[in-house]
């Protein structure tokens, strides 16, 4: 798979504005300066071709360099402003024509950069996972994604506010939970516990918990029983018989979860089984539950007790978001390093991944391709003309000054050439 895919190119590291618009002004000068040593070389060899008739190969030279470099003087500089001021027509054409350009570059981007065809194609020759995986599997990189998830977290979690956190989870709470009919839930559940066998583990548990508070809290049964008979019984009765009554309901918590056919077991399952049909078919039962229920929520304990959970939560999770070099932050740390060296590894979990994230930006080009190109519209658009022409002028004026200087060149040689053919053919004749 890595012979097909290729890594992610290396960005490029471009000049800023300062220093386009430096190289801009040197090309300028630079264009410039030639123009004047042509106009020189014209104006001294001119004045000098009669005493020295070979100047006027250097005259014609120096004259075609002139009118090249005025030319292309007067067609950079239609680009972006007037020539001297004049309004002459098809000229200043980047600021006059300033909306047309954002369209038609908006447009542009469109089809020739966010097409499905262009986008699928130029993902599918790069290992975006592969590349995303051998960065987040050095240690120091993981950690810096840690951290910095963490610090996006907590500072989201500081613009919440408590109340109306507090408020919109009562909400969801009131509307998924509370609001729903509880009892024909409830009763298909007992159902489906009660045939599996499920609620006698619970019972046992119950029982077992119940008989070690009976064996560590014998004296218990004095405040029921014995403090409860005559005074002039001797004491040793009271004690005889709440002895007498502890072994006793010790006895039977031990026979009900040793037998698991016990009467009272039974008794205990025919209860169960009569609620969950109630729950599910009688109306009274099923109006005393939501009765119940609605008392509940609306108690102003709980709803204190809420509020003073989230908060609580909420701090602990921002402490533990906030340690680094908590326990939190490390296995978080290791969790995605091991994520990154598990997808290196597996050839078919990167190509998955590759597959998921190209779709993933398909869709995004299908769903805002003409989004992004109105933005392009629309920002050259609000551009200021001056703006504009000073913004395109920067990016590639530079390299329209070649035009003058080029321009300047060909004009001398054109010269040159013209006057030495005539020449020529004025020897002939």
């Amino acid at each position: 798979m890595r012979s097909v895919w290729r890594t992610v190119p290396t960005v490029t590291i471009l000049p800023t504005d300062a220093e386009r618009k430096l190289a801009l002004r040197r090309m300028k000068t630079l264009a410039t300066s030639l123009l004047v040593v042509a106009a020189v070389v014209f104006a001294v060899s001119f004045a000098l071709q009669d005493r020295y008739p070979w100047l006027g190969f250097v005259r014609a030279a120096a004259e075609g360099a002139m009118v090249g470099a005025l030319a292309d003087w007067f067609a950079v500089t239609a680009l972006f402003r007037y020539p001297l001021g004049l309004r002459i027509p098809h000229t200043a054409i980047i600021p006059n024509r300033k909306d047309e350009i954002g369209a038609t570059l908006g447009a542009f981007v469109e089809t020739n950069f966010l097409s499905d065809e262009v986008v699928a194609g130029k993902l599918g020759t790069i290992d975006l996972a592969g590349a995303a995986a051998d960065w987040l599997a050095e240690p120091g990189n993981a950690r810096r994604v840690v951290a910095e998830s963490f610090h996006g977290v907590t500072g989201l979690a500081g613009l919440v506010d408590d109340e109306r956190m507090r408020e919109a989870m009562e909400a969801v709470v009131r509307r998924h939970v509370v609001a729903p009919l509880w009892g024909t839930p409830l009763g298909r559940l007992g159902e489906r516990v009660l045939s599996s066998g499920g609620h006698r583990e619970a019972v046992d548990l119950l029982l077992d918990r119940l008989d070690e508070w009976l064996a560590a809290n014998p004296e218990a049964f004095g405040a029921v029983v014995s403090r409860r008979l005559p005074s002039w019984l001797p004491s040793f009765v009271d004690r005889a018989i709440d002895d007498r009554l502890h072994a006793e309901a010790r006895r039977l918590v031990r026979s009900v979860r040793d037998d698991p056919d016990h009467r009272l077991r039974r008794s205990l399952d025919e209860y169960l089984a009569q609620l969950a049909d109630r729950l599910q078919h009688d109306p009274a039962t099923i109006e005393r539950l939501e009765a119940a229920k609605g008392r509940a929520f609306d108690d102003p304990r709980i709803r204190e007790l809420a509020a003073s959970t989230w908060q609580a939560a909420r701090a602990a999770a921002l402490d533990a978001l906030a340690d680094e070099d908590g326990e939190l932050r490390r296995r978080a740390e290791a969790f995605v390093v091991d994520v990154a060296r598990r997808i290196r590894a597996d050839d078919e979990l990167r190509a998955s991944l590759n597959a998921r994230l190209t779709g993933a930006a398909l869709h995004l080009v299908t769903s805002y391709r003409s989004d992004i190109a109105h933005v392009i519209t629309e920002t050259v658009q609000s551009w200021d003309p001056s703006e504009t022409t000073e913004k395109i002028e920067t990016q590639v004026g530079r390299d329209l000054q070649f035009i003058r200087i080029n321009g300047t060149v060909v004009g001398a040689l054109a010269g040159l050439a013209i006057y030495s053919m005539a020449t020529g053919v004025s020897a002939l004749f």
